[in-house]
């Protein structure tokens, strides 16, 4: 019994001690940067991954020269398979780096010369800037409607597993006798 309690402790313990690091958020790590410059601002945008694939999720930051205090700013993007410009959404504090502007976790979803269009109000003014021809490279794998056609497989399969059990299981109740609704 002293063992189970001393084995318990332990792992107790072992559990509580590597909470934290576990816990912890894993940095931004850029590997490419890109400069932009935004009316009387200079930035730099940074990405997690380079080179860029389509439906790829990675990180981006948003780096004015001199810091994000005192200022906001818009980002739009110009999808290349339509060509109009998207709904421009306020830039905030990269939740892993939150001396930065960023986005945590985002995906391209088309390939293509992609541009970023971006507007910084601050104590210098507005501005406005791209960075245009963004090149994003064809998503990585199979395309999704194999991807999905082998992903379903199993479920068909289930499905018609449960079909057939089903049938027999009715058709015994049949041949017993009892009725088909029990």
């Amino acid at each position: 019994m002293r063992k189970t309690l001393l084995a318990l402790a332990a792992a107790i313990g072992l559990l509580f001690a590597t909470t934290p690091a576990a816990n912890a958020y894993e940095p931004v790590n850029i590997v490419h940067t890109e400069r932009v410059q935004v009316g009387p601002y200079g930035m730099t945008v940074g990405f997690s991954t380079w080179p860029l694939r389509a439906m790829q999720s990675l990180d981006f930051t948003f780096i004015p020269d001199d810091g994000i205090a005192g200022k906001s700013g818009t980002l739009a993007f110009v999808n290349p398979e339509t060509g109009r410009l998207g709904r421009p959404q306020p830039l905030a504090k990269h939740p892993r780096k939150l001396e930065v502007w960023g986005l945590d976790i985002r995906a391209l979803q088309t390939q293509g010369a992609w541009t970023f269009r971006f507007e910084i109000d601050g104590p210098a003014g507005k501005g406005t800037g791209e960075l245009r021809d963004l090149t994003v490279l064809e998503q990585p794998g199979p395309p999704m409607a194999v991807s999905w056609s082998i992903s379903l497989i199993p479920l068909i399969v289930l499905a018609v597993l449960i079909t057939i059990a089903w049938r027999r299981t009715k058709a015994r109740l049949r041949g017993n006798g009892l009725p088909a609704t029990v």
